[in-house]
């Protein structure tokens, strides 16, 4: 058996659709709608189209927060957009976010629409609109900023390198898997050292920049994404195990991880969240025992 020969780009690069592994179907070089299709609109000020990504649990976990601390003005409809079946290209889901990318955030409270789109920019959104979740001295402000940021570059190295190449890519490329391995490892270091002094990412305070990161590397860190807890030996970084399950502790974080949720314990899947009492009534166990037999 020889060695396959070593890939030369060509001088100019044409799009293979059978290229891509696991997510081929969606991904493509162009942007812009593939097809027409209307969004819905609920009753709340607040309309989400989202999936429960790390991306997705930011927000749904922020507007939780917000309607524990008594925002009601922060109440929202969360519908399910299924992006392995290309949703985040329908002409009404571009409108809101040109990159076709979750989540995407309607603010319908005012007397014209604003949309929101990136999740770090939605969680800042969310934060000024009403007060809530960001400091307001100026360093502790800014440092929660620096780690929404630091959050927002250093996931891609994450999910689109290591989770990507690890655990979704056609075939095992060792030189890739070890690039990527080394960066994630050297990003939970980061954090580790960082909330080895402090209990939150801002200091003494929960944050949006919390709320940003928790969702990746929380989930690394416990195990539950791309099946690689053993690989990174994810319990040596005990500073963000304790600081993960503290969060995971809280009630708003339970709740907000089921929104828009398709996957896993169908006790922990809240499909689309309309009302508050949906997550006592419409969790996908009780949809599917609520079936004629």
């Amino acid at each position: 058996m020889t060695d396959a020969p070593a890939y030369v780009p060509p001088n100019v690069w044409t799009w293979n659709k059978e290229n891509g592994g696991q997510f081929a179907s969606i991904n493509r070089p162009i942007a812009g709608p593939t097809h027409d299709k209307e969004l819905p609109v609920g009753k709340h000020p607040f309309q989400l189209y989202s999936l429960a990504t790390p991306n997705g649990v930011k927000v749904t976990v922020m507007l939780e927060e917000l309607l524990a601390l008594g925002h009601m003005g922060a109440e929202y409809d969360a519908w399910l957009i299924k992006i392995s079946n290309g949703d985040q290209f329908g002409s009404g889901f571009v409108d809101i976010n040109p990159n076709s990318k979750i989540p995407a955030l309607m603010d319908r409270s005012g007397p014209e629409p604003i949309r929101v789109f990136e999740s770090g920019s939605i969680l800042f959104y969310l934060a000024e609109k009403f007060g809530a979740f960001l400091p307001k001295d100026i360093k502790s402000r800014t440092e929660a900023m620096s780690w929404l940021f630091w959050q927002m570059g250093s996931a891609p190295y994450l999910g689109g390198g290591f989770g990507h190449f690890y655990a979704y890519a056609p075939t095992k490329i060792e030189y890739a898997i070890d690039r990527f391995a080394m960066e994630t490892k050297r990003q939970l270091d980061v954090l580790d050292r960082r909330l080895a002094d402090n209990e939150y990412l801002a200091g003494n305070e929960y944050t949006i920049a919390d709320m940003a990161v928790w969702p990746w590397y929380g989930a690394l860190a416990k195990g539950l994404v791309y099946g690689a807890g053993e690989f990174l030996s994810v319990q040596d970084y005990k500073h963000v195990q304790r600081w993960t399950d503290q969060i995971a502790k809280r009630p708003a974080v339970k709740r907000g991880r089921m929104v828009n949720r398709v996957s896993g314990d169908p006790a922990s899947q809240l499909h689309e969240r309309h009302d508050a009492g949906d997550f006592e009534t419409k969790t996908q166990d009780k949809i599917e025992a609520a079936k004629p037999a």
